[in-house]
C-alpha cells in the first residue's frame, strides 16, 4: 500500500502500534472466513443474558455496542500499576499474611478493538490514499467523519449503515471536523473544516440542511453539538466564537436561525459542552434551562506581557440567555488543553449535574443545583490533582472518570476517593489529534497563536462517551473502553494466576469497599451471597494451583516457602467468610495429600487460634495438630494453641498426657479448669517450686492470684457461679496442715511454706490483692485471719527466713492493720520481737537490708505498733540513721537530722542538699530554720586553703580599683581559654580550631598577639605530625613493595612435580601418546591429568576450562574434604598458589617451566 507524503504529514500522533492490521482494499467475509449470522443479536438480548442462571443484578453493565465484532482478547492490556510483578517470593519471607487494608482494583477497564469499524476505516484509507481525521460520535450508532468530507454511520453491530456525502461536497466543504447526533438518533450534524454545517436524516440518509451563514466565513467548525432540545444546537468556530443554531420548519421549508452567544473578540472559546440529561432524568428541573459550559482563552495584560487566562462560563439558553457562572482560572500551561464534561451525580439524596473541567493537571468539580426560588447555584467541590497534563476528560459513570494525558496514558480515577484505579497505555490506539482544524489550515490558517498552541494536543473529536462507553479513534482503528463487571475483573486476575490479588478484590466486593463496581446487587445480603460463592471457587482453584505448581524436588525450605505463600491466605479468607467447613473438610483434605503442605497448614493455624479467630477444630485436625507439633518439638506453640481452643474440641486424655510429659503447665491448668472445673489438682500434682524453677513458681503464683481474684488462667474469667467456690477451695488448699502424700519429715503448712521460700514478697502481694476484695464476707475474713496466723507461725523465729523476708511479712501486716476497716488481730509483742531482731547491734550482716526493711515497715504505718522512745534508742544503737531521721522528722527536730547525716558515712555528701532544701522551701517555721542554722555553724571549720586571686579581688574592692579587678579576671579567663584550646588540638583539626577562634567575637576583633602563642604551637605540632606521617607512609610503602616482590617471586617460580605419573590414574604422562592430553601441576608437587581431575570434580568457578580453578585432589582428600568451594584461609597446601596447564608434547621436549600459564588463587 502506498501512502502519500500528505497523508504521512496528517499523522499527528501516529505512534508505533502494538498490533498489526492487514490493510486491504475491502473486508471480504469469504476471504476472512467470517460466518454469516441470520439474526444478529440485539443489545437487549446481550444485556439480558444471565450467567449461571443468576437473577438479574441491580447495577447493570451498560453497553450500547454489540461485542460480536469486538476483539477484546487481543487488546486486553495489563495495567501499568499492576500490584504483582510476577517475581518469585523471597525465601526469607516466612508467611504471607492477608492485609485487609491493601487496595487491589485489578483491571477496571475492558479495552476492545472495534473490528468492523476498523476494517472499514482501513478499507477506505486504501481506496482514497488519504489519512483520515476521524470524528466519532456514540449514541446508539457510531458516526465517523473523514478527511474528504464523508460521514460513515455504523449500527450497534458495527455494520456500515450509511455513507453520507460525496467527493464533490468533500472538495467544496473540506474535511469533517465535528459531528453530533441528537437524543433519538434521528439527526446528524456535520461541521466542516471550511466552515459549513450539514444536517442529515439518519433514517434514510437524506440531506436536510446545508448551513453556510451560521458564523463568519473563513473559520473552521471546531465543535457542533445538539442540546436536549432537538431544534437547538450550538457550534464553535476557529475564531473563538460560539453560536446558537435554532432549526425551524415553516410551510415545509427548513431554516436555521443563528445567534452569537460569545464573540471571539472578547476571548477565544476552544471547548463547549451542553448539559444533556439521560433518558431517566429528562424531567429534571435544571434541564429546562439548556445549560451550556464554555472554556474561553481570554487575553489579558500582566506585568507588561500579553498572557492568556482561562475562563469557564456556564450560561443558560432558556428561557432567555443568561450567564449563571464565570470561573477565571489562570494557573495553567498555555499549551494545556481545556476539557469540559457534564455528569448527573447523586449528592445528598438528590441528583444534580456536576461539571468537571480541567486545564493542565488539576480537575475542578462544580455542582450545579436549582433552588426553589428558581435561581441556579454553582458550588465548587474539592479538586483532583494529578501529576500529568490532561488532554481528554470523560465520565464513564457518576463516580468514575477516565482521563488521557499528553503521553497517551489512560487513567481511571474514582472521584469520591480521588484514587487512580488503573493506568493503561494507549500507544496502540494511535490517537488522532485535531491540530489542522484548530489552526484552520483549510481556510488559510488565520487563527490566534493561543488557539493554535492549544490545538497541538487537542483531540476533542477523537474521543466520545455515551452510556458508560468511551470510543477512542485512531489513524487506522477504533477502540472502545467499558467498565468490566465484577466477575470479569476477578477472572482477569485469575487468568494471570494472581490468586491473592483476586481474593483481595473479591473481598472488597464482598464488603462494599471496591471502586467502579458494575454488575453487583445493591442489597448487601444478596451481594455477599453472590461474592461468597465466587470466593469459594477461587479458594479451591488456589489450593489446586498450589499443589500443581509445587516444586517436585529440591530443598525442603523452597517447598515450605511455596506453601507459606498460599496456605495462610486460604485460612484467612475461609475464616473471614466464616467457612470453617470448607477449610477443614475440602481444602485440608486436598492439601493433606502433600506432606509439606500438611505441615505448613497445621503450623499456620497457630496465628489464628492465638488471635481467637479460630476456636474449634475438628477431631481429625486436632489429632494431626497434636502429632505434628509434638514430633517437631513445637511445644510452646502447642501450649499457646491449647489454651485458646474450645475444650470440647480436645481429646482431654491425650492432651493431659502430652502436657505432663512436656511440662506444659499452662495447657494442663486450662484443661483441668475448663474441662473438669477442677482448680485444685493442678496445684497438688505440680512439682513444688524451688528457687531454680522460677518459671513454674511464677506460674503458680499467678494462677493462685487469678483464682482468688475470679479470673481464669491464663485467659478469661471464671464463671460467676463458680467464683466463690473456687476462692474457698484455694484457701482450703493453702491452709492444709499436710499434703495428701505427706511423709513424717514434712513440716506443717507445706504449701504456704513452699511459696514463702520461693518468693516471699510476691506471695504476700498476691495475698494483699486478695484481701482488698474482702469486705462483708464473713467466710473470707476468717480465711484472712487464719492465713495471717499461719504466716506468723511459719516465719517468726525461723532461721530459714532472712531479715528481708521477715520484714516483708511485718510490712504486709502493717499495711493491713493500717486500713480503716481492719479486722485482723496481731499480737503487739510480735512487733517488738521483730524490732529486736532487726535492730540487733551485734549482727553487722545485712545492715542496709535490715534498716531498709524497718524503714518500709514504719512508712506504711507500723510506727503505731512501737514505743517511739524505745524505737529511737534501738535505732541509734544499731546506727540506723535513716530510722532516726524518720522519727526526728515526725517530731520536727530538724537540727538533730544534721547529726544523722554527719554520722552516716553513706549519706554524708547529701547534707548540703538537705540544708539548702530546708532553708529555701516553705513549710518550715523561722524557729526551725534558725535551729538548723545554729547547728550548721557549730560544725563549720575554717578552710586552710588560700587562693591569691580571691585575695587580690577582695583587696582591690576595698580600695575601689574596679579596673584592676576587671584586668585580673580577664587575664585568668584568657589563661583558662588557652589551656582549653591546647587540649582541643589533640583531637580536633587545627583549621577548625582557628576558624572557631576567628569567628569568636572576643578574638575576632582582637590583636594577633593575643593568640600568637596558640598559633605558633599549632604550627609546631603540625610540622612534627607531618614529618611523622611522611616517615610512616614511606615505611608502609617499602614494606608493601617488599611483600609484593616476594609474592611475585614465589608465584612465578617454576613448579617441579614430585612424581612422573598422575596421582589419580597412576599412569606416567610421558608414556601416553595423546598429543592433546593436558596435565596440571600444583605447588604441592602433585601432578594430574586434566581429564582425571574433571572426573573427580575438583574444579570450581567458571564453567569454561580456561577460567576454571582447580584444587589438589590428594591434599584436599587427606584433610577431610575437597577444598574446591571452600573459602577458609588456612587450608595448608590443599589449594595451590599456582596451577600449570601444559601440553604433554612440550613436557617431553622441554622443562616443566616452559610455556606455562599461571592463575593466582585465593
Amino acid at each position: 500500500m502506498h501512502i502519500t507524503k500528505e497523508a504521512q504529514r496528517n499523522k499527528y500522533c501516529f505512534l508505533n502500534s502494538l498490533f498489526s492490521f492487514y490493510f486491504c482494499s475491502q473486508i471480504d467475509d469469504k476471504e476472512f472466513d467470517i460466518p454469516q449470522v441470520d439474526t444478529p443479536p440485539t443489545l437487549e438480548s446481550i444485556l439480558n443474558e444471565l450467567e449461571d442462571e443468576e437473577e438479574p443484578f441491580v447495577l447493570e453493565d451498560t453497553c450500547v455496542l454489540s461485542t460480536d465484532n469486538m476483539d477484546a482478547h487481543s487488546c486486553d492490556t495489563s495495567s501499568l500499576a499492576s500490584s504483582d510483578s510476577g517475581d518469585p517470593a523471597h525465601l526469607k519471607r516466612k508467611k504471607r499474611t492477608v492485609d485487609l487494608n491493601a487496595t487491589v482494583h485489578g483491571s477496571v477497564l475492558r479495552h476492545s478493538l472495534l473490528k468492523g469499524i476498523s476494517a472499514q476505516i482501513v478499507s477506505a484509507a486504501v481506496r482514497h490514499t488519504h489519512t483520515y481525521t476521524h470524528t466519532p460520535t456514540v449514541s446508539g450508532v457510531i458516526a465517523v467523519g473523514t478527511s474528504h468530507g464523508l460521514a460513515l454511520v455504523f449500527d450497534t453491530n458495527q455494520a456500515l449503515r450509511l455513507c453520507l456525502g460525496t467527493k464533490t461536497t468533500g472538495a467544496e466543504f473540506g474535511a469533517v471536523s465535528a459531528l453530533s447526533i441528537n437524543q433519538d438518533c434521528s439527526r446528524l450534524l456535520c461541521g466542516f473544516a471550511k466552515g459549513q454545517i450539514t444536517m442529515w436524516d439518519l433514517a434514510n440518509g437524506k440531506l436536510l440542511r446545508t448551513i453556510t451563514d451560521a458564523h463568519p466565513p473563513g473559520t473552521a467548525i471546531l465543535h457542533v453539538k445538539f442540546t436536549d432540545d432537538p431544534t437547538l444546537a450550538v457550534c464553535n468556530d476557529s475564531g473563538g466564537s460560539v453560536f446558537e443554531l435554532a432549526f425551524r420548519r415553516v410551510m415545509g421549508m427548513r431554516s436555521c436561525d443563528s445567534r452569537c452567544l460569545f464573540s471571539g473578540s472578547k476571548g477565544e472559546v476552544c471547548c463547549i459542552e451542553p448539559l444533556r440529561a439521560p433518558p431517566d432524568l429528562r424531567d429534571h428541573p435544571i434541564t429546562h434551562y439548556s445549560l451550556l459550559a464554555m472554556a474561553s482563552l481570554t487575553k489579558c495584560i500582566c506585568s507588561l506581557f500579553l498572557t492568556t487566562q482561562l475562563c469557564i462560563l456556564v450560561i443558560g439558553l432558556k428561557p432567555s440567555l443568561k450567564v449563571w457562572m464565570t470561573f477565571p482560572y489562570s494557573k495553567s500551561d498555555p499549551s494545556s488543553v481545556p476539557q469540559l464534561a457534564w455528569q448527573f451525580v447523586p449528592v445528598q439524596k438528590t441528583v444534580n449535574p456536576i461539571l468537571a473541567f480541567c486545564k493542565g493537571d488539576t480537575v475542578h468539580f462544580l455542582l450545579v443545583k436549582k433552588e426553589e426560588t428558581g435561581t441556579i447555584h454553582v458550588i465548587k467541590q474539592r479538586q483532583l490533582h494529578l501529576s500529568c497534563d490532561i488532554i481528554s476528560l470523560s465520565w464513564i459513570n457518576s463516580r468514575t472518570l477516565v482521563l488521557v494525558d499528553s503521553h497517551e496514558k489512560l487513567h481511571v480515577v474514582d472521584r469520591p476517593s480521588q484514587e487512580v484505579l488503573e493506568t493503561l497505555d494507549l500507544e496502540q490506539v494511535q490517537l488522532v489529534y485535531n491540530s489542522r482544524h484548530f489552526k484552520s489550515l483549510a481556510t488559510g490558517g488565520n487563527v490566534s497563536q493561543a488557539l493554535a498552541l492549544v490545538g497541538e494536543k487537542a483531540c476533542y473529536q477523537s474521543v466520545s462517551s455515551y452510556a458508560g462507553q468511551i470510543v477512542y479513534l485512531g489513524t487506522k482503528s477504533a477502540h472502545i473502553m467499558t467498565l468490566r463487571n465484577w466477575r470479569e475483573r476477578i477472572d482477569f486476575l485469575l487468568k494471570q494466576e494472581h490468586f491473592v490479588e483476586a481474593l483481595s478484590l473479591a473481598w472488597s466486593f464482598h464488603e462494599g469497599t471496591a471502586k467502579a463496581v458494575v454488575g453487583l446487587f445493591g442489597d448487601p445480603v444478596k451481594r455477599k451471597a453472590v461474592v461468597d460463592d465466587k470466593m469459594v471457587e477461587i479458594l479451591c482453584q488456589f489450593a489446586e494451583n498450589a499443589l500443581k505448581k509445587c516444586p517436585e524436588q529440591g530443598k525442603i525450605q523452597v517447598m515450605e516457602q511455596h506453601f507459606h505463600d498460599v496456605i495462610p491466605v486460604l485460612v484467612d479468607y475461609c475464616l473471614l467468610l466464616q467457612r470453617a467447613d470448607l477449610l477443614f473438610n475440602q481444602l485440608y483434605a486436598r492439601l493433606a495429600e502433600n506432606t509439606v503442605a500438611k505441615g505448613v497448614f497445621l503450623e499456620s493455624l497457630e496465628t489464628y487460634i492465638v488471635a481467637d479467630r479460630l476456636g474449634h477444630l475438628t477431631t481429625p485436625i486436632m489429632r494431626d495438630l497434636l502429632a505434628h507439633y509434638h514430633s517437631n518439638g513445637m511445644m510452646d506453640s502447642l501450649e499457646r494453641c491449647i489454651v485458646h481452643l474450645d475444650v470440647t474440641s480436645l481429646d482431654i486424655q491425650q492432651v493431659c498426657v502430652l502436657c505432663w510429659e512436656n511440662q506444659l503447665y499452662d495447657a494442663m491448668i486450662y484443661v483441668f479448669n475448663s474441662g473438669m472445673n477442677d482448680y485444685i489438682t493442678p496445684m497438688e500434682v505440680s512439682p513444688r517450686p524451688k528457687n531454680e524453677e522460677v518459671v513454674m513458681g511464677n506460674k503458680l503464683l499467678v494462677y493462685i492470684s487469678c483464682c482468688l481474684a475470679g479470673r481464669a488462667y491464663p485467659l478469661g474469667d471464671i464463671p460467676e457461679d463458680l467464683v466463690v467456690q473456687v476462692k474457698n477451695q484455694v484457701f482450703e488448699f493453702l491452709i492444709r496442715l499436710h499434703s495428701a502424700d505427706s511423709s513424717e519429715e514434712e513440716e506443717v503448712f507445706p504449701f504456704i511454706r513452699t511459696l514463702l521460700h520461693f518468693d516471699t514478697r510476691e506471695f504476700l502481694n498476691v495475698l494483699a490483692m486478695t484481701f482488698e476484695d474482702f469486705k462483708n464476707d464473713k467466710q473470707a475474713l476468717e480465711y484472712q485471719q487464719r492465713i495471717v496466723d499461719i504466716l506468723l507461725q511459719v516465719m517468726v523465729d525461723n532461721p530459714d527466713f532472712t531479715p528481708s523476708q521477715v520484714g516483708g511479712l511485718f510490712t504486709f501486716l502493717a499495711r493491713q492493720l493500717a486500713k480503716p476497716d481492719n479486722t485482723l488481730f496481731v499480737n503487739r509483742k510480735l512487733f517488738d520481737q521483730v524490732l529486736e531482731f532487726l535492730c540487733c547491734p551485734d549482727d553487722d550482716s545485712r545492715h542496709t537490708e535490715r534498716q531498709q526493711v524497718l524503714l518500709e515497715l514504719l512508712q506504711v504505718g507500723g510506727v503505731v505498733q512501737f514505743n517511739e522512745e524505745r524505737l529511737l534508742a534501738l535505732a541509734e544503737k544499731a546506727k540506723f540513721y535513716q530510722i532516726c531521721e524518720f522519727l526526728y522528722e515526725k517530731k520536727h527536730l530538724y537540727d538533730r537530722i544534721i547529726d544523722c547525716y554527719l554520722r552516716d558515712s553513706l549519706r554524708k555528701g547529701e547534707i548540703f542538699s538537705y540544708i539548702h532544701n530546708l532553708l529555701s522551701m516553705p513549710g518550715y517555721s523561722p524557729e526551725e530554720k534558725q535551729t538548723v542554722k545554729d547547728k550548721v555553724l557549730q560544725h563549720i571549720q575554717v578552710s586552710t586553703y588560700t587562693n591569691y586571686i580571691y585575695i587580690y579581688i577582695y583587696i582591690y574592692i576595698r580600695v575601689g580599683e574596679c579596673d584592676i579587678i576587671h584586668y585580673v579576671c580577664v587575664s585568668v579567663l584568657k589563661e583558662l581559654t588557652m589551656k582549653v584550646l591546647n587540649c582541643m588540638s589533640s583531637f580536633i583539626s587545627l583549621p577548625a580550631i582557628i576558624q572557631r577562634i576567628l569567628q569568636d567575637p572576643v578574638y575576632g576583633k582582637g590583636k594577633l598577639a593575643e593568640i600568637q602563642g596558640l598559633i605558633l604551637g599549632m604550627l609546631d605540632t603540625f610540622n612534627y605530625e607531618q614529618t611523622l606521617l611522611e616517615t610512616t607512609t614511606s615505611l608502609l610503602n617499602h614494606d608493601l613493595h617488599w611483600s609484593l616482590a616476594h609474592l611475585r617471586a614465589a608465584v612465578t617460580r617454576g613448579l617441579h612435580p614430585r612424581q612422573d605419573y598422575c596421582n589419580i590414574c597412576l599412569q606416567q604422562y610421558k608414556r601416553r601418546q595423546d598429543s592433546a592430553e593436558e596435565i596440571i601441576v600444583f605447588s604441592c608437587g602433585h601432578l594430574y591429568h586434566l581429564q582425571c581431575l574433571q572426573q573427580k570434580d575438583c574444579g570450581w568457578g567458571f564453567a569454561s576450562e580456561q577460567q576454571q580453578r582447580w584444587s589438589c585432589y590428594k591434599c584436599s582428600s587427606s584433610q577431610g574434604g575437597r577444598g574446591g568451594a571452600s573459602t577458609e584461609p588456612n587450608r595448608g597446601r590443599t589449594t595451590s598458589l599456582a596451577q600449570v596447564c601444559v601440553c604433554v608434547n612440550y613436557l617431553r621436549a622441554a622443562a616443566v617451566m616452559m610455556n606455562t600459564t599461571f592463575q593466582i588463587q585465593d
